[in-house]
């Protein structure tokens, strides 16, 4: 994986603006170059214009499911590793994800160093 100065260039997607700025704050202030887009549509165009390492997106937003994004994601960079955050209690959609090609899921709300864990793993498989 390509990082910049170190830094694991992260996409992270959730239509919870507040939640999102939050998460971003506090993953930047860990060594992470944190890009935020708060729609599935917004994801895609951003994705298609940068380049990650990793993206973590939340299952059910307003525009796009987030298996869907998901799907669009691995056919625009196969090699993206891509978590998904449910907070709606919908573990089973979530494993459908992994069917689909995530790296792992996590459950909303979820402690910072267990998603700071999952992510490190996910850039050194």
């Amino acid at each position: 994986m390509a990082t910049i100065k170190g830094k694991i260039r992260l996409l992270l997607v959730d239509d919870e603006v507040g939640y999102l700025e939050v998460l971003s704050k506090r993953l930047g202030k860990r060594n992470l170059d944190v890009t935020t887009a708060n729609t599935g549509q917004q994801a895609i165009q951003t994705l298609r214009n940068n380049d990650f390492d990793v993206a973590v997106v939340d299952l059910k937003m307003t525009d796009m499911d987030g298996i869907d994004v998901l799907k669009i994601f691995k056919k625009m960079d196969p090699d993206l590793a891509v978590i998904i955050l449910t907070g709606h209690g919908s573990e089973q959609a979530a494993r459908e994800g992994i069917e689909k090609g995530a790296f792992d899921y996590l459950t909303k709300p979820c402690g910072l160093e267990n998603l700071l864990d999952i992510i490190h793993a996910a850039c050194n498989p």
